[in-house]
């Protein structure tokens, strides 16, 4: 499932380092501007430690994780909607995401530049969404002239339906608000926002760039970000990249617990921001569990059975029978799938049975 989280933000805000520190993939990173040009792409591991528990009890051959991808795209400035910088090839790549992780600077530290001399984190997310506005209100402006003549005149109700909801995007881009503040209710509307591709309506998580003295507490700039997204469907994280970078450099497991624990940290931030990630693209996870393998496998929230036995094959769903389900905490305390069956914890699911995140599941077929 190729879904992909977009990391932006402003020249030096720490995106490359946090990439980085996410990736194998080494992204370049400097003390100047634009020094990611073109967008680098990591295939990043999910941490779900269920994984490791049912291992435990499973001893299978091989744990297959579940990933997302991370793409980290070039610093945006004031005025990449109209080209500045390399704002265009960068708009671009947002758009191609699926979701934004929005890095915002909220340290201070003299020997690294900020593009608009001083830290203000709250000023710095202005900028970048109102690229992303202007970019906005001009595809809104581009549909309502395709459809207003047939909206106002052809009787035709999916358009008049359609120009209402761009009215709505128009009104709140105009003022400065993102596409993700308006509200639709029904299906039908919710599926043409959807269509419409805008990039202020994309999910969106606001990652705090902190010092080491602030990764467990937050400081004065994460508050001011956290009163100026009040009204956002949004979440925040905070996070020291200059620490995650320390923490990615330990060989070991323990040593990198031990380094946690003497900072007050239970999680890395890294670990934290992958998983914030999987979420922001509304993804869950189910689970399989043999003597082969131990696996995680990906799919959308709200998915049914069928669907999600799509994921491991498509003939899983062509030919699909019923779902067995187990429920993780229910192998946990039983500690087998047998036990599991043997207390009756085991149910046997149809076609309508919508798949909830660490379901142990195993579907029957037939092709």
């Amino acid at each position: 499932m190729a879904l992909q989280c977009g990391i932006v933000g402003l020249p030096n805000v720490g995106k490359s380092t946090l990439f980085n520190c996410l990736s194998n993939a080494k992204a370049q990173s400097a003390n100047f501007p634009f020094c990611t040009i073109e967008p680098n792409v990591g295939v990043i591991t999910v941490p779900d430690e269920r994984l490791n528990k049912l291992a435990e009890l499973v001893h299978p051959q091989r744990i297959v994780p579940t990933t997302v991808e991370i793409v980290d795209i070039a610093g945006l400035v004031k005025g990449a909607s109209q080209g500045e910088g390399l704002g265009n090839k960068f708009l671009a790549n947002i758009r191609e995401t699926d979701a934004i992780l929005h890095v915002l600077r909220c340290f201070d530290d003299d020997n690294i530049v900020h593009v608009d001399g001083r830290i203000n984190p709250v000023r710095d997310k202005e900028i970048i969404d109102a690229e992303l506005q202007i970019k906005d209100l001009e595809t809104i402006e581009n549909r309502i002239n395709k459809v207003q003549k047939q909206a106002q005149t052809g009787g035709d109700k999916q358009a008049r339906q359609i120009y209402e909801m761009l009215l709505k995007y128009k009104e709140s881009l105009a003022q400065g608000k993102n596409a993700r503040t308006v509200r639709f209710n029904t299906k039908d509307e919710q599926k043409i926002a959807r269509e419409l591709f805008l990039l202020t309506n994309k999910p969106v998580m606001y990652v705090c760039n902190v010092d080491e003295a602030s990764a467990g507490t937050g400081n004065r700039y994460v508050d001011a970000v956290r009163e100026a997204i009040g009204s956002e469907n949004a979440g925040i994280l905070v996070v020291a990249a200059k620490i995650e970078s320390e923490i990615a450099e330990l060989e070991t497991y323990d040593e990198r617990q031990l380094f946690l624990s003497e900072i007050g940290l239970e999680e890395s931030g890294v670990n934290r921001l992958i998983k914030a990630a999987y979420k922001a693209l509304n993804l869950e996870t189910f689970l399989t569990a043999g003597p082969q393998e131990v696996r995680a496998w990906t799919y959308l929230k709200g998915s049914k059975a069928p669907q999600c036995a799509g994921v491991i094959h498509t003939d899983f769903e062509k030919g699909f029978i019923r779902a067995e389900v187990i429920k993780y905490l229910d192998y946990i305390r039983y500690g087998s799938e047998s036990a599991v069956k043997e207390a009756g914890k085991m149910s046997v699911e149809g076609k309508e049975y919508i798949v909830q995140d660490g379901d142990i599941m195993h579907f029957r077929f037939n092709v």
